[in-house]
């Protein structure tokens, strides 16, 4: 061989260290990254994200500390894998310093503006409370997006192997996934091949496996497929090459199985903690609070709100949020509508009128409903106000004739004048105390559940049938695949073979996808890529699924390479497809115990107590309120002195079932909006679509089920108390 050229040489040498001085020797310089990444990640990251960045690089700027080493490499780690323009530093500082804003702000104004003790108090406490969280706010956001990445690494796998299986080239696979996958996992995959243009690794493989090392701690069966494909690549037999290949897919099966099967025995405990912590006790514990009210005459009832509606939620989001944050890999849909633009429309209520469909937002119903809920809500409120003092006070008893006389014991209104002898509130008018009040109260949360779960069920109703018409297809599609497969095999062009394989699958769906494919080449003249693939009429349009899309392009792909090939590589394919729902059937089988366990919490127990524990409330108030009215009375009767005196001097305002049914109401609809996530994510990850529909859904059924539920109890248990209230009247005054 001949030697080469000294001149050429030294060339070469040039060149390379004008390349290192570019590219390699910029250690205190910004990290090159194209526009297109920058524009990309501007748009795929979520908008929180965006103000946390914002706040954390002010704090940056404001103030520097020193972070300890081991935080500062944990904290590096979770803002590469977050995508997070952030320092450590500004986590840091601004872990403190938005805290101690929120203790210095909410303080200041609570005793300056409403003299509250109590709420001065409560923000030093939440702002004490948020300093861990916000410290772990990068951990939760990377652990977020480890969770939607990983929800997708069966699909990447599956997409790089069918792409290499015909191609061997990595770069061409990874942008093959890339294509085909959503965020978070396509952002991963196409800063792989951005940090190779970009120069940070000299090659593909470089950039791969040093993504590789974010995920050794979380999953190593990713890691693991990886390699495999990785030395695929390196195997001179065609045969150890293909065989590498299905290795690799088989073992992210196996190992995601495995996982997944301990999670799901792990789980139990956590998920109990949760049901007594979020559910059980706090609303065991709203049967004690009208008594302790009673008693203790300057508990209002947004002291219980600040506690059921603020504190509780937050705690049990954050402990949910945990739990979800352990799971696996696993499977899970993406919103079609994202993936297709022309599916939008379908996010609206759509209207057929005049041969046209007319799509209407359904935020225009749902502003309805809550507004028409709220104005009938704040009836009680709204007569405070425009009432005359005496009138509100001198309401006569429901039932009652002209003069007074036949009353059932209860009032409408029934606002009173406070039993405080000091403070603020003596001689004042509080309430409402009365059974109308409380019941119109319960178009509160009717008003929002309704709004809320009608807007994400008209959201989400018509793209869900979509995807479950996908779903079945992509079941049949192996099938399909299959016979398609066996044709080419055979030698028969491909544009015959569809119209076969969708005659002999009549009357399916897989059948109807070739069938439109088959008479876009017959009868429109197209080829065969815009048979499927065309803006207007592809059969790809009628069947969203990036399954069946990234199938057929390798079909396309593989038959550029001839029949043989193309057959093959569609009889992997079916193999694949069967694989992997069989393993998802599995994983579905391993969580229903758990799932079904959750639903039983969201769609009856949270609801039904919680309308008990309102009909309980109701009663207790209205037995000690008619007590303090007749012992006032019996006192003043007696002289004003004596032991009646000293026991109706006990005996506070109580809260009114109208604010305790209104917080109550509330805290339901935010835990069942908390385990409908977590059900969601326990089952299907991060799913938005899904997680969106269960909450809407959820959130009707369990809204009518709880005012329904707290209208009759209330209803049956103040009949209850009057009786109980008439024959203590009618015993004290016979004794």
């Amino acid at each position: 061989m001949a030697r080469e050229d000294p001149r050429m040489q030294e060339l070469a040498r040039r060149y390379k260290a004008k390349f290192g001085e570019q590219f390699k020797e910029e250690p205190k310089g910004p990290r090159i990254q194209t526009a297109t990444y920058k524009q990309f990640k501007r748009e795929m990251l979520p908008k929180h994200q965006s103000y946390y960045e914002k706040g954390c690089n002010i704090c940056d700027r404001l103030l520097t500390v020193t972070v300890k080493k081991d935080r500062y490499e944990a904290l590096t780690e979770q803002i590469k894998i977050s995508h997070l323009d952030v320092t450590p530093n500004g986590v840091e500082v601004f872990s403190f310093f938005f805290p101690s804003l929120i203790v210095i702000l909410g303080a200041t104004l609570s005793m300056l503006l409403f003299d509250s003790l109590f709420f001065a108090a409560f923000f030093v406490f939440v702002g004490f409370a948020l300093v861990l969280p916000l410290r772990s706010l990068p951990e939760f956001f990377s652990n977020a997006w480890r969770m939607k990445a990983s929800n997708q690494m069966v699909q990447c796998v599956f997409y790089v192997v069918t792409y290499m299986r015909h191609t061997s080239n990595l770069e061409g696979a990874i942008n093959f996934a890339a294509d085909h996958l959503t965020p978070p996992l396509s952002l991963d995959l196409k800063k792989i091949v951005w940090d190779v243009e970009t120069g940070e690794y000299d090659t593909i493989k470089d950039s791969l496996d040093a993504y590789l090392e974010t995920w050794k701690k979380w999953n190593g069966e990713f890691i693991e497929s990886m390699h495999l494909i990785e030395s695929s690549l390196y195997e001179a037999s065609e045969e150890r090459r293909l065989a590498l290949l299905d290795k690799s897919l088989d073992v992210i099966l196996t190992e995601t199985y495995e996982r997944m099967l301990h999670y799901a025995h792990n789980l139990k405990s956590p998920i109990t903690i949760l049901h007594m912590l979020g559910v059980i006790l706090p609303i065991l514990g709203l049967v004690v609070l009208p008594l302790i009210v009673s008693f203790i005459g300057e508990t209002e009832w947004y002291h219980i709100a600040a506690l059921y509606n603020v504190v509780l939620p937050m705690g049990v989001f954050i402990l949910g949020r945990k739990i979800l944050s352990l799971r696996p890999t696993g499977y899970g849909d993406v919103d079609i509508s994202e993936v297709n633009p022309k599916l939008r429309k379908y996010r609206n209520v759509i209207i057929k009128a005049f041969g046209k469909e007319i799509p209407i937002n359904p935020l225009f119903f749902s502003i309805g409903i809550l507004t028409l809920c709220l104005m009938i809500a704040f009836v009680p409120i709204m007569l405070f106000y425009t009432m005359d003092d005496d009138a509100l006070i001198a309401e006569r008893e429901l039932g009652a004739d002209e003069k007074g006389r036949g009353g059932w014991g209860l009032k409408f209104l029934d606002y009173k004048i406070s039993a405080a002898s000091e403070g603020p509130k003596v001689n004042t008018i509080v309430g409402p105390y009365g059974i109308g009040a409380s019941i119109l109260s319960l178009f509160i949360p009717l008003g929002f559940g309704l709004a809320v779960g009608l807007y994400l069920h008209f959201r989400t109703k018509n793209l869900i049938k979509i995807r479950e018409k996908t779903k079945q297809l992509e079941k049949e599609f192996a099938s399909a695949l299959f016979q398609l497969g066996s044709r080419l095999g055979d030698g028969i062009p491909l544009e015959l073979a569809m119209g076969r394989v969708a005659a002999n699958m009549e009357g399916s769906v897989s059948g109807k996808f070739f069938l439109v494919a088959s008479d876009n080449i017959t009868q429109l003249g197209m080829n065969v890529h815009d048979a499927i693939f065309d803006s207007q009429n592809g059969a790809i349009l009628y069947f969203p699924s990036n399954v069946i899309d990234s199938s057929m392009r390798v079909l396309l792909e593989s038959i550029k390479k001839g029949p043989a090939v193309a057959s093959e590589a569609m009889l992997n394919v079916s193999r694949y497809i069967k694989e992997i729902h069989r393993v998802d059937e599995r994983l579905k089988d391993l969580m229903a115990d758990i799932i079904s366990s959750m639903r039983s919490q969201i769609d009856f127990m949270a609801p039904s107590i919680s309308g008990i524990v309102i009909g309980i409330t109701s009663m207790i108030t209205t037995i000690l309120g008619k007590l303090r009215q007749q012992s006032a009375a019996l006192a003043t009767a007696e002289g004003g002195g004596g032991r009646l005196t000293l026991f109706t001097t006990l005996f506070g305002d109580g809260i009114p079932t109208y604010y305790f049914q209104f917080v109550v109401g509330l805290y339901v609809l935010q835990i069942v909006y908390i385990l409908s996530i977590m059900s969601n994510g326990i089952e299907n990850g991060a799913d938005k679509l899904s997680e969106r529909y269960i909450v809407g859904k959820n959130f009707i059924k369990c809204t009518i089920l709880y005012c329904s539920i707290a209208l009759i109890v209330m209803i049956i248990f103040n009949s209850i108390a009057v009786q109980v209230v008439t024959k203590t009247a009618s015993a004290g005054l016979t004794g």
